[in-house]
C-alpha cells in the first residue's frame, strides 16, 4: 500500500527556495492547494495545473502535477481544451489578477457561463506585480502604483460578482492571512462539478503593498485581515462603511449542470469522449 506523503507528494521540495518575494502569500496558497489534493486523495498523475504569466503563473514550477505554462490570458482557454479532450483530469486554472480578468477577462467570463469543469485559483494582489506594479483591473479605486501615481481613478472588478452573473457553480474570496479558509475553500472548489472560482486576496509587498499599506510585510499580512469581514458582518454594516470591507466566504455553492454534462445530454449519439484513467 502506497504511503501518503501529504502535500509533498505534489510539491516539488527540490525546487526550494520559491522565487517570490518575502512576504507575498502565494507560497501560502500554493500549499493550500497541495494539502487539499492530498486530503482529497488525487493522485498527481490525474491532474493538470494550467497557468498564463505573472508572478502566480510561476507556481506550476514547484509541482509535481501535469501542468501547462501558457500564454498570458490563456489559462482557462488552454484548460478548457485540457479538460474536453480528457475529462477524468482535475483541470486547476492559476491566475493573477491582470492574467484573468484584463487579456484574459473575455476567456473568464466565457468560461464561467459554460460552467466547464475548471477550478480557478486568482491571486488578487491589486497589480500587476511582475513587471512593475502597473495597476490592474482589481487595484481599489485611489490606491497608488507606479503607473497611477496620484491614485487609481477607475473602480475595480468585483471578481466574485462576475463569476456569480456568469454563471460559476461555485465562487468563494478568503485571503492568504486566513489559510485555515483558505484550504476549506480550495477543497470545496475541486469537489464542485462545473466551474469554482476560489480568490484570494493576497500581498505585493514589493509594489502595491509599499506604497498603500504602512509598515513591513507583517502589517502587510495584518491589512489582510483588517480589510474583509464576513458575510454576516457585511450585512451588519451601514452603507458609507461597506465600501471600506471585502466579503469573506463562500459567495455561491449551486448545482447548474456542467458544459460536459449537457453536451453529452444532447449529444446522446456522439463520440464518447471519457476515456478512462491514465490515458
Amino acid at each position: 500500500m502506497a504511503v501518503n506523503l501529504g502535500y509533498k507528494e505534489y510539491f516539488k521540495s527540490d525546487a526550494l527556495p520559491l522565487m517570490w518575494c518575502a512576504g507575498c502569500g502565494n507560497g501560502i496558497i500554493l500549499r493550500a492547494i497541495t494539502e487539499a489534493l492530498s486530503d482529497l486523495h488525487i493522485p498527481p498523475h490525474q491532474v493538470v495545473i494550467s497557468t498564463g504569466i505573472g508572478c502566480w503563473g510561476k507556481a506550476d514550477d514547484y509541482m509535481k502535477t501535469h501542468a501547462f505554462h501558457g500564454s498570458h490570458g490563456r489559462a482557462l482557454a488552454f484548460g478548457t481544451g485540457i479538460k474536453l479532450g480528457n475529462p477524468d483530469l482535475h483541470v486547476i486554472a492559476l491566475m493573477g489578477d491582470g492574467d484573468a480578468l484584463a487579456i484574459g477577462g473575455n476567456h473568464f467570463i466565457h468560461a464561467a457561463r459554460r460552467n466547464i469543469d475548471i477550478t480557478a485559483i486568482i491571486s488578487n494582489n491589486f497589480n500587476y506585480g511582475m513587471t512593475g506594479g502597473q495597476y490592474s483591473p482589481t487595484t481599489p479605486l485611489s490606491s497608488s502604483t507606479t503607473t497611477s501615481p496620484a491614485g487609481v481613478a477607475e473602480p475595480g472588478f468585483d471578481v466574485c460578482a462576475l463569476s456569480e452573473t456568469c454563471g460559476a457553480n461555485y465562487v468563494a474570496r478568503t485571503t492568504a492571512y486566513h489559510v485555515t479558509q483558505l484550504k476549506r475553500f480550495i477543497t470545496a472548489a475541486l469537489l464542485k462539478q462545473g466551474f469554482s472560482m476560489v480568490e484570494v486576496i493576497n500581498t505585493c509587498p514589493t509594489h502595491f503593498g509599499r506604497r498603500n499599506i504602512p509598515g513591513d510585510t507583517v502589517s502587510m499580512m495584518k491589512y489582510l485581515k483588517d480589510i474583509t469581514v464576513s458575510k454576516a458582518g457585511y450585512e451588519k454594516l451601514d452603507e458609507a462603511d461597506k465600501e471600506k470591507y471585502l466579503v469573506t466566504g463562500e459567495l455561491v455553492n449551486r448545482e447548474r449542470p456542467d458544459y460536459l454534462s449537457v453536451y453529452r445530454e444532447m449529444n446522446p449519439g456522439g463520440p464518447e469522449t471519457d476515456r478512462g484513467e491514465g490515458h
